[in-house]
Parts: C-alpha cells; structure tokens; sequence
C-alpha cells in the first residue's frame, strides 16, 4: 500500500525540498536495514548517542532518494539534486504521525498487547490461532518501542483483516503516542513485573500508564488473579467489555476449572460465559500454560469455533525470542530460526544475516520450509519470497517442502534446489557438498528442522558455553546510560571477549557502533579483522615483533615506553607510513606500565614533535581502586596527576586528544571524571564491580548428566578417596572438568551446580574431563542439564567461593567448551 510523496508530506505537517516524483512503501530507520531504496523513505531520528541524518550520504548512494528531516543538508541542491526532503521539527513524532494516519485507513480489528512478560509469545500464539481463518498482520518480532510501533503498523494493507501490534513502554507518558498509533479495538494486558521499574513510583503507577493503551478498546483481556492489574482496571472506570480469566475466582469471564499435565503436554479444562470446554497444549511450563489462556480468551472474544481452536492450540509451536548462531560443520555458521516461518519474520531473520560481517567469501544460503498460514495466495506469496532473497543478496536457496517445490518456477534465484521433504534433502549431495557457508534455518517444525540443525551443528561434546548477546547490548545501554551524550567508548574484548568469544561480542559491539574495541594483543585484532571487524581496534599490550602487523591491519597501539615508542617509530618509517595513531599510556598510582606524569611528560613530548610518524590519538591512565570507596582519597590523587599529564600533552598540540581514565566501575563511582572516552570491561558482561551484583547475565556454562548411579554408604567417589560418601546417595557424572575450566578447588563438596534449579554439589575430585556431582532427592534423569554458572547459579557465586574475582572464571573457560550465540 503506496503513499505518494504528495500525500505523506501532508500528513505528517512538512516542508518539502525537491520536485522528485516518488512513490512511499517502506519506511526506514535503520540504514542497515535497506531493502527497497527506490520505495523508501528514510527518517533522520537523533538521538543522545547518533544522529540519523550522518546517514544520508551513505543512503543516498545507496540509492534511496526520499528523506525526512530535521535539518536540511547545506549541499542539498548541489549533491543531493534528484532528493526529496521533507523538513519536520521532530523526525521520530513525525514518523509515529504517518503511521497514526495509516492506521485511520482501517476499520478492522486491532489487538493491542502490552505488559511486562509474555507480549511477544501472546502476539505470535495469537497469530497462530487466528491466521487459518483471517489475513493477520502483525509485528515483526518485539517491534514495540516508540519507533517500532509505527513501523508495525505501516505493515497494514488492503490484505489485512485484523492487526496484533505490541506497545512497550520504559516511562511514564510513552503510552499516549503508541495508544494513538495502534488505536487497538481489544486489548490484552500480559502480566506485570519490574523491568523499567525504576522510572515509575509505583507498580500501580505502571500498571496505570500501560492501561493508557486500552481507553477507547472495545474490549480488554487480563488475568484477575493479577491484584495490581485487577485493582487498577476496576479503578480505570473502563468502559468496555471486561474478558478477565483466573484460576481461582469462578466469577472471571473464563474460568479455568483444572490442568492436567503429562510429560510433555498440559490439558486444561475452561469455562468461558457458562460454556465448558477443553484443550490440549504441547507445553507443560507455567508461563505458555499463562500465555496460552490469554490467547485463548482473545480467540473466544472473536468468535473462533472451538473446534479449530483446539486443534490451534494443540500446533502452537514454540516462539523464538532470540536468533541462534551456531559453528556448524565444514566451516559453516548457522543462523537457526527455525521456530516459525512466515514472510514478515523471514525478512528480519534475511536482515539479520545479510548484517553479519562474516559471510564475506562465503556464500549466504537460505533453507526454507514451506510458509503456512500467510493468509496469502501461494503465487504473491512465493514471488515475495523470490523478491526478498533477491533484495537481501542471497546466493543459494534451498527449498523444502511441496508447496515451495510447486512454485520453485516463481523463485528467481541463480541457485536453487527443492525437495518434498527433510529426508530427500538430508540424503541428497546438496546437503552434504555444504561447506564454507553462511546458512539461514527457516522453517515450521513439522518438517523437522530442529533435527536439521542438529546434523548441520559441529560436533564436540556436550558441555557449552551460552553467550546472551542481547544482554551484552542491555549491558552496553546500562553504562551509556550513564554517560554524557559525547563522551565516547571504548569496550574491552582482550581474553577472547572476557571468554565469551571476542569475534561475535565484537559484532555485537560494532552492529550498535562502540567507539573503540580493545584487545590485549595484535594477533587478537587480526582475528577480528579477518571476521570483518571495522571498528578502531586499540592494542593494549603491543609487541615489538608485531609492529608490520599492527600496520597491516590498521591497529592502533598503546605506547607505554620511550624503548616502545622508538622502536614504532622506527617501524612506521620504514614502511613509508606517517600519522599513525597511538594512545599514550601514564602511570599514576598502578605502577605496571605507563609513562610518568611528573617526570616524562616533557621529554615524550619532545619526541613526538621531532617525528611525524606517529601521532597521539588518546591519553589514559587506570585507575587503582574505583571498585571501592576506600580508596576514593587515592584516586583523588591518581586524577589530579592524570590531568597534569595529560594537560601538557594536549597543549603541545593542535589537534584534539582523547583523555580517559574511567573504567567500569568508574563510570558507576566517579562520572564527573569521564572525560572525552570511557573504558568498558567486565561491566559489559554483565558484573558490577561495584558491589559484585549481576547486571544482565550474558554467559551461561552448562552441561548434561552423563551418567547416574546409587552408591551406598561407606563407599567413595572419584580420585584418591576424596568423596567419601556419609549416606546412601545418588551420584551423577557430568562431562565436564578442569580442562573445561571447572576449578579443582570446588570439588570435594566446596562447591556447587544446579540441576533442575536444586543446588548438587560437587563429590570428590574434579577430573580433567568429568565431575561427579550429588543429585540425592533431586528429581533427575540422565540428560538433563546442569547450569555451572548462569542466570539462576551467578558466577559470582563460583569466584566468592574460590576468593578470586569473576574475572578469572569467565576467562577461564577452556575453548573447547562450545559457544552458543543468542540474539534478538
């Protein structure tokens, strides 16, 4: 559904520079995610750490040629001759404004779904239910913030019959505009918990604000058993129909009278307005048994016969929150998101991969299954598909399934291959002739591609490693939040990124634009560079031998030493090179490495005028002790000595010279010393130096249980005798151990794993490959897993009890412990 340039700059109040004749029918925020350039229209949002219109020119050779702003560029008429700009004074209300005026093109039902947990499964259940019997359309993944809600809603078209959008909101006031965005006809409130709880007095006062969203719904959908939200809604004086449901109180709109669960399955009885009725759920955990009642009252609000409800709910399939990168054979990666296939999620998912730096070289291949419940005729549906792999540059598509086997004709694409099933497929030399290649997983589960990705993941055994890369970005956001708007970044990768794989934190960090990456040793950067790392790496620890190298590669040195500093200047002439950045390092209280504030500063400064070979970049120094208040009369003197040096340093020269000196916990302790940059370490993942507390947990160890066996009383376990065992017991073998990175000193009962959420502590010695751990009066089985540190077990608890720091925990993880990739 196309605006033309005429109309949109009407409805969002602008003034426009230039006469191009344009058709709108993608809207862009994000210059990474450009698909159709010539359709596009691209909104300059600033905000405190980027400014949307330093896009522009890259967008514009690009191809996209329609922009709003806020500022007009100087060079407009001379660079920019065939751009439309249209001059708002707020490009993101604009925005929101375009899509509020969209939305008013619709007179079909829209779902508005907020809450703290549980408004991403809700949204994609309901999709699930609702698409054999209506055209949906609905948010692509967790598409609920001020800009994502509009960007949801623009999706709406001539097709569409009913929409489910999210709203999240982080403040007080945030509601208003997305209430007048979605202008949801039913509303559906998840639950309430305490992220962004900061930013409100109270939880009513949140519960409050995400009500906002409901004022002029015909409906709402809630949970009774909720006090907070039960109490608020009937202080809200809403006016419309109330489809409560509850557990306990008969008097909800729907009742639900039992649950039965079963290995791998829930039955729960309901009665809804007096009717009863059953359905049986393929999930057995609380929150998709919650989720599943809340779709299930949204779906009999509508009118769904329950008949294919039933059968609805017995397919649910599970809901990806997060996108999966694997090490995958034959020096493959896979981007698994398998877990639902329709055309709005395969077009992030396509994005997503198309971003990776690392399919440079290599072919980028797409596996895709089928696409049910599009709502779409099988040839619009399969010619987007072909249009979508075409814009997003993939190179190989391999079909499965008979629905895209029949229509393989509409699929243009140089290299394709197509098969009825994952068995043809598996056994064909497509499958097996795969190497050196970037694979996207996109498929519905009855075609079995979780089995896939188990025959195309690399083998080692079953210990791993789980890396959150979301909660590296939460923590990123965290400490910029604490950050002025200008003062720059540096994060910390050296030790193969804290342990948990420097390459992926690296694009990580690089996708949400860090100033400075910094690693210990030129050998590290080279490896990020050969993964497509663009970033300013900055070289902690330079070795002389690794000066052609350093050069090679555009790393940026420390210079710590007058013996340093002349051997890189001697190295840099006699490449040719001039003007090469370092980063001056002073000693002012560490006495580890540095140049002495009192005593060099005059000389460095001499020599660095004499030559021309290198130039100073930044100057920092660390500080001894900002992780505790003790030491705060210290630091006092280590900054004062710091700006002494650093001062003189910059006067001697014209151009600007980074100072920084906080690191973690400094930018926490001491934020009217940051400076012109700061220094992230182990803060972003996710500890606090501070106090020891967990920000967002990025790394979880885990393993399985191998093995388990009754040992009577009097008997003993592992090496040596050590575990002596006091009562009959229950011992379980886990593969993992001190060649791993599980500490010796834990076992013998000094420490402790998790199994099914029960402390199991460790029996005997650690061997080099396998522990023997206590699961007596733990309800076990052998498979199950068993987290060494994580989201429920901190890894602080395993340095408090090894009196070391997190530091040397996370580090040590061996590298044979496979790593798993999360992301959004």
């Amino acid at each position: 559904m196309n605006y033309s340039i005429e109309k949109v700059t009407t409805l969002i109040g602008a003034r426009r520079y230039g006469e191009r004749p344009a058709s709108i029918g993608f809207l862009l925020t994000d210059s990474r995610s450009l698909r159709f350039p010539e359709e596009t229209l691209f909104f300059a949002i600033e905000t405190e750490r980027n400014d949307g219109h330093n896009f522009i020119p890259e967008l514009y050779r690009r191809g996209v040629r329609n922009f709003v702003v806020e500022k007009v560029p100087d060079d407009a008429n001379s660079i920019y001759t065939d751009a439309n700009f249209l001059k708002v004074v707020g490009s993101r209300e604009a925005l929101q404004r375009l899509a509020e005026r969209h939305r008013d093109e619709f007179d079909i039902p829209i779902i508005g779904i907020t809450g703290s947990n549980g408004k991403t499964v809700v949204k994609e259940w309901l999709n699930q239910l609702l698409s054999p019997h209506m055209k949906t359309t609905r948010s692509p993944r967790s598409y609920n913030s001020q800009t994502g809600v509009p960007l949801s809603v623009w999706l709406l078209d001539e097709n569409s019959e009913i929409g489910i959008f999210e709203a999240g909101i982080s403040q007080q006031g945030e509601m208003a505009a997305l209430r007048g965005i979605i202008q949801p006809t039913i509303g559906v409130i998840t639950n309430l918990g305490a992220a962004h709880q900061e930013n409100f007095p109270s939880m009513e006062a949140k519960c409050k604000e995400k009500l906002n969203l409901f004022h002029d719904t015909n409906a709402v959908v809630y949970c009774m058993d909720d006090e907070i939200i039960n109490r608020c809604i009937s202080q809200y004086a809403y006016k419309g129909e109330q489809i409560s449901w509850s557990l306990r109180d008969k008097r909800a709109a729907l009742f639900i009278s039992e649950t039965e669960k079963y290995d791998s399955s829930t039955i729960i009885h309901y009665i809804y307005k007096g009717v009863d009725g059953t359905y049986k759920l393929p999930f057995i955990d609380e929150a998709s048994i919650y989720n599943s009642i809340t779709c299930l009252a949204v779906a009999l609000y509508l009118g769904i016969d329950t008949d294919d409800l039933n059968k609805g709910m017995g397919n649910l399939e599970p809901v990806a929150m997060r996108l999966e990168v694997k090490e995958g054979q034959h020096g493959c990666t896979l981007i698994n998101d398998s877990y639902n296939s329709d055309i709005n999620s395969l077009d992030i998912a396509l994005d997503f991969m198309n971003r990776r730096q690392d399919h440079k070289g290599r072919k980028r291949t797409l596996i895709l299954s089928d696409i049910y419940q599009s709502g779409e005729d099988e040839e619009t549906l399969y010619s987007e598909v072909s249009k979508l792999t075409r814009e997003r540059e993939v190179d190989k598509l391999i079909g499965i399934g008979p629905r895209i086997s029949a229509n393989r004709d509409r699929i243009d694409i140089r290299e394709r291959y197509f098969f009825d099933n994952l068995k043809d497929f598996t056994e064909s030399d497509v499958f097996h002739n795969l190497h050196d290649e970037v694979i996207l997983l996109k498929g519905a589960r009855s075609f079995g591609f979780d089995h896939l990705t188990e025959l195309l993941a690399k083998k080692i055994h079953e210990t791993i490693l789980e890396v959150n890369l979301n909660a590296v970005v939460g923590n990123l956001n965290h400490f910029r939040s604490l950050l002025t708007p200008t003062t720059k970044l540096t994060c910390m990768i050296k030790a193969d990124g804290y342990g948990a794989g420097a390459v992926e934190i690296a694009k990580t960090l690089q996708d949400h634009r860090v100033d400075y990456l910094a690693v210990a040793v030129a050998d590290e950067g080279v490896t990020l560079r050969k993964n497509g790392i663009t970033s300013n790496i900055m070289i902690m620890n330079p070795e002389m031998s690794a000066f052609k190298t350093i050069f090679d590669y555009g790393l940026e040195p420390e210079i710590y030493s007058f013996r340093l500093l002349d051997a890189l200047v001697k190295a840099a002439r006699k490449e040719g090179i001039t003007g090469y950045p370092v980063h001056i390092k002073l000693d002012t209280g560490m006495h580890r490495l540095g140049f002495n504030p009192e005593t060099d500063i005059e000389e460095l400064i001499n020599i660095l005028k004499k030559q021309d070979a290198v130039i100073p970049r930044s100057v920092f120094s660390h500080f001894v002790g900002s992780d505790s208040d003790s030491f705060d009369s210290f630091s006092d003197e280590q900054y004062k000595l710091f700006r002494q040096g650093a001062e003189k340093l910059q006067n001697a020269f014209n151009h600007k010279i980074l100072m920084h000196m906080d690191n973690s916990a400094g930018i926490e302790h001491f934020p009217e010393r940051q400076m012109d940059m700061c220094r992230l370490g182990i803060g972003l993942y996710g500890v606090d130096p501070r106090d020891n507390s967990i920000i967002n947990n990025v790394c979880t160890l885990k393993t399985t249980i191998l093995q388990i066996r009754n040992v009577k009383a009097g008997d003993t376990v592992g090496y040596s005798r050590k575990g002596i065992i006091n009562h009959d017991s229950v011992i379980a073998a886990i593969p993992i151990g001190y060649a791993d990175g599980l500490n010796r000193h834990l076992g013998n009962r000094h420490g402790y794993c998790l199994v099914n959420g029960k402390k199991a502590e460790y029996v005997g010695n650690i061997c080099m490959d396998v522990a023997m751990i206590d699961v007596t009066g733990i309800g076990c089985k052998e498979g199950d897993t068993v987290e060494i540190f994580g989201d429920k077990l901190p890894v602080t608890v395993l340095s408090d009890t090894l009196g070391t720091i997190p530091y040397e925990i996370l580090t040590g993880i061996s590298s044979r412990v496979k790593r798993v990739y999360f992301q959004d």
